[in-house]
C-alpha cells in the first residue's frame, strides 16, 4: 500500500484548488468541442453498492468488454483534465510496472491500466458536503444541477473518444444514493446493484476498515491518498453514508461514535440496500437496476454474468467464460464474530435482508 511522492505532491493540487481543476476541465472542453459534439453517450452502466459487495470484479469483467471504457488508475490525480493528463502521462517515460495484488489484499491484481472507481472526485467538487454525515447524501429526482450535469457529460465523451469505446462503464460505491438523480440526467442508463449476506459482507468490511487504518496511521501519504480520491469507506476519515432524508445524521455515525463497531457496519448495510429497495418500488427505476447477489454470483458465475450482459444490453464477447475463470468464493477470511455480534446484525439488517431474500 504506496503512494508515490510524485503522486501526493499533484494530488494536493486537486485537494487546494478544485475551482481551478474544473476550470481547467472546461478550458479542455473549448480545445475539444467539435471531437466531443460527435460523440454520443449510449446507456452509460453504473456498478453501484456498499463496498465489498463484489462491485471490483463486476468492473474488472465489464472493462474488458471491447465496446467499455472506464477510468483507470493511471487517470489519477488530474482526473478532471482526462485528455491532457493522458497526454502527459503518455509522454512521461514512466516505467512499466507489473500487475500486483491491490491495497486491499482480496486476490485482485492491477496496474496502471487497470479500471478503477475514481467518479467521486467530480462528485465531491461539485456537491461539497456528500460526506458529511449530518447530512442526507441522497441526489433524486428533485436535484438540479446545470453546472455538474454539462460537465459531466463532457467529462464521459472525454472518455469515449480518449479510449475509442461507446459504452461508459463505472464502478462508484456512493452513486447507490445517485440512481434516482444519475437516471433523471442520463435516462438510458443501467445499474448493476452488488449485495452481499449481512454476516459475511461485514465481516469483509471489517477486515478492510483495520487494514486501512494501520495503512493511514504508518504512511500520511496513503490517508491524504484515499481523501483526495473519494474513498472514505475506510481507514482514520472513515464517513457513513447518510441516507436519511428527515434531516437526521447517519444512523451508522452515531453507533461508531459510541463505539459499537458492528452496530454501525449493519446500521450502514441496512440503510444502504433499504435505499435501493425503496427505489426499485418505483417500476421504471427498478428496470434500470440488476441486482447481483454475492453469493449466487460466486456460486455460479458464468450465468449471473450473461444476466448481467443482457441488462446492460452488451454482447458476450467472450466474458461469460471468462467469469467463469475469474470468479471464486473468498478463502482468505472467515466471519469470526461473537454470538452478541451475529445477533446484532441479525436484528439490524433482518428487515432489509429479507427484501432481497437473505433468510
Amino acid at each position: 500500500m504506496e503512494v508515490d511522492p510524485w503522486t501526493d505532491r499533484v494530488g494536493g493540487l486537486l485537494e487546494r484548488f478544485p475551482g481551478l481543476m474544473i476550470r481547467a476541465g472546461d478550458w479542455e472542453t473549448r480545445m475539444l468541442c467539435d471531437r466531443l459534439a460527435e460523440i454520443a453517450i449510449d446507456r452509460p452502466v453504473y456498478v453501484a453498492g456498499l463496498a465489498r459487495s463484489g462491485s471490483t470484479i463486476l468492473l474488472e469483467l465489464l472493462a474488458r468488454h471491447p465496446e467499455a471504457v472506464t477510468h483507470r488508475y493511471r487517470d489519477f490525480p488530474l482526473l478532471p483534465i482526462p485528455w491532457g493528463w493522458n497526454w502527459f502521462v503518455d509522454r512521461a517515460g514512466q516505467v512499466e510496472r507489473q500487475a500486483k495484488e491491490r491495497a486491499h489484499r482480496d486476490r485482485i491484481v492491477v496496474t496502471p491500466e487497470s479500471p478503477e472507481a475514481f467518479e467521486e472526485v467530480l462528485w465531491s467538487a461539485f456537491f461539497p458536503g456528500l460526506h458529511d454525515e449530518e447530512k442526507s447524501a441522497v441526489l433524486d429526482r428533485t436535484t438540479a444541477h446545470p453546472r455538474f450535469e454539462a460537465f459531466y457529460r463532457d467529462h464521459i465523451r472525454k472518455l469515449l473518444a480518449l479510449r475509442g469505446g461507446r459504452r461508459y462503464v463505472s464502478k462508484g460505491n456512493y452513486n447507490v444514493t445517485r440512481i434516482a438523480y444519475l437516471k433523471k440526467i442520463l435516462p438510458d442508463a443501467r445499474f448493476v446493484v452488488p449485495i452481499r449476506d449481512p454476516i459475511w459482507h461485514i465481516a469483509s468490511l471489517v477486515k478492510q476498515h483495520r487494514l486501512f487504518l494501520t495503512a493511514g496511521a504508518g504512511d500520511e501519504r496513503v490517508r491524504r491518498h484515499m481523501r483526495r480520491s473519494g474513498h472514505f469507506e475506510f481507514g482514520p476519515d472513515r464517513c457513513a453514508i447518510n441516507t436519511a432524508c428527515d434531516g437526521a445524521p447517519a444512523r451508522a455515525a452515531l453507533h461508531w461514535r459510541n463505539g459499537e463497531e458492528i452496530a454501525g457496519w449493519a446500521a450502514q448495510w441496512a440503510d444502504v440496500y433499504g435505499h435501493v429497495a425503496d427505489l426499485m418500488q418505483d417500476p421504471e427505476t427498478a428496470q434500470a437496476i440488476k441486482i447481483v447477489r454475492y453469493e449466487d454470483f460466486c456460486a455460479d458465475p458464468g450465468p449471473i454474468f450473461a444476466e448481467v450482459l443482457q441488462h446492460c444490453g452488451l454482447e458476450p464477447a467472450g466474458l461469460i467464460e471468462r467469469a467463469g475463470r475469474m470468479v471464486s468464493p473468498p478463502t482468505y477470511y472467515e466471519p469470526s464474530f461473537t454470538l452478541a455480534e451475529r445477533d446484532t446484525i441479525r436484528d439490524l439488517t433482518a428487515d432489509v435482508a429479507s427484501r432481497f431474500a437473505y433468510g
